[in-house]
């Protein structure tokens, strides 16, 4: 039996970033990790996996749409799925072994199997019980169930996000059931590569909780590259026959019942976290009423020594959040002080364009009481963005009215994803929007367009 200053259950962005941090900070750690691969479910079958298949679809469209315009002209490409998988498994597979030599780098251990956890300070692995001074829970999610609705990922015809990621083939048709971030960046994937894919979503808009201009020009944006929507419908249930499903639903407006075929439905209706078999109630970890964890400022569970992060307590369920509360976590129990900015934690959507967002949104912003200012800038006013044929969308700027603090900024437009990271740095160090609009920017880039919008915050954007 071996004794660690710390055993993270989870090998996901939470617990492998943890087990590092913690390893660098000269602690002995143990890792648990029941997959063949370490990386969770982000680097195995979600963040990833999926990303793959969006840069593959949007290459694909790239050949069909636009490489003409562009004087790139030759015969259009056809999709090899095999392939197309082949290249998903290799991107997969380069990065879990980069975990893996990053944990014999560090002197982890790889603790192989499923944990329980006995007592405070006893983790089981297999028929080995393991001793250590701090646990930290870091087990991540799984795809949330709904009622009437049976998924077989095995059958490939009603399938979670899982599922979705390994078809046998590419559907002709697909309904996806809920407008967030997985069913719409799995729904456009698809609908670049043939399928014909209508989203049903139990409220009156795509994405809930972002920003009501970015909403509906996202929604735009996905109708026009093939997208269809159903909005404000409530699914009773899905039904199988000779490979075929039926998605029955009520629309909430008139209570009026309908019903729609495909060949494959995605059940996208959100996640929840994933603790089964760990033994909390045996040692008295408290959870909430959703199932998440319960935990302190610090982390910490109900039981002393005992520590959760990621996907498994309250917060977002975001990879990048589980990785700053796996360093900070880690921090505490070295005897440091460990910090997670809740506010300035970035939110982006990989579709093509990308929609990406942090801190308030101007309604959530304005019920606060606060007066505020908005700064937009459309990027048909980006010379880069037009180039690109990306010139749809706009990045959005929330500022305090009296400080001209930085509150919040929502971007959906080409490198949307990267673009953010400027904002999230000049929050964390509470920079104005003139900050932003007296930072000069190289030209041409599409980051032009976030200097643009800060100034469209003060006296006005130049291009607009």
């Amino acid at each position: 039996m071996s004794t660690y200053d710390l055993i993270v259950i989870g090998a996901g962005p939470g617990g492998y970033v943890c087990a590092i941090r913690a390893a660098q900070l000269g602690l002995k750690v143990a890792c648990v990790e029941g997959r063949e691969t370490l990386g969770g479910t982000c680097l195995n079958v979600g963040c990833i996996p999926s990303k793959a298949l969006l840069h593959a679809s949007h290459m694909l469209h790239e050949t069909h749409e636009n490489f003409e315009k562009m004087g790139l002209m030759g015969a259009k490409p056809k999709v090899d799925w095999g392939k197309m998988q082949g290249y998903k498994a290799e991107t997969v597979g380069g990065n879990t072994k980069g975990i893996e030599f990053l944990f014999k780098k560090n002197k982890i251990d790889w603790l192989k199997g499923w944990a329980s956890i006995e007592a405070p300070g006893k983790v089981k692995v297999g028929d080995t019980t393991h001793e250590t001074k701090n646990i930290v829970i870091a087990t991540g999610s799984e795809p949330a169930s709904l009622k009437g609705v049976e998924v077989d990922n095995d059958a490939g015809i009603v399938v979670d996000s899982t599922g979705a990621l390994s078809l046998p083939k590419i559907p002709k048709s697909m309904v996806v059931i809920g407008a967030g971030v997985i069913g719409l960046e799995l729904g456009s994937a698809y609908a670049r590569l043939g399928a014909e894919v209508t989203v049903v979503e139990f409220l009156d808009a795509i994405t809930p909780g972002m920003d009501g201009e970015v909403q509906k020009q996202f929604q735009r944006i996905l109708a026009k590259q093939g997208l269809k929507f159903v909005l404000g419908a409530a699914v009773s249930g899905v039904e199988v026959e000779k490979g075929k499903a039926e998605v029955k639903y009520k629309l909430r407006k008139d209570d009026s019942e309908h019903e729609i075929k495909a060949e494959c439905v995605l059940v996208a209706t959100g996640r929840r976290p994933y603790v089964a078999g760990l033994g909390l109630d045996k040692v008295g970890v408290a959870l909430t009423d959703r199932g998440f964890v319960q935990i302190d400022d610090h982390w910490q569970t109900s039981v002393k020594g005992i520590y959760a992060i990621g996907d498994a307590v309250p917060g977002p369920m975001l990879a990048h959040k589980a990785e700053d509360e796996g360093m900070a976590v880690a921090e505490v129990i070295a005897g440091k002080h460990g910090h997670v900015n809740y506010d300035v934690i970035p939110g982006v959507i990989y579709t093509t364009p990308e929609v990406a967002s942090v801190g308030l949104t101007e309604e959530a912003a304005k019920e606060s009481g606060r007066k505020v200012k908005v700064g937009k800038f459309p990027f048909m006013g980006n010379a880069r963005a037009k180039a690109l044929f990306q010139a749809e969308g706009f990045v959005k700027m929330i500022a305090d009215a009296e400080t001209d603090r930085v509150l919040g900024c929502h971007i959906i437009g080409p490198n949307a994803g990267e673009m953010i990271h400027e904002v999230c740095v000049a929050m964390e160090f509470g920079a104005s929007a003139q900050d932003i609009a007296l930072t000069c920017h190289a030209h041409p880039t599409c980051s032009e367009a976030v200097r643009e919008a800060a100034l469209a915050c003060g006296d006005g954007a130049i291009h607009a």
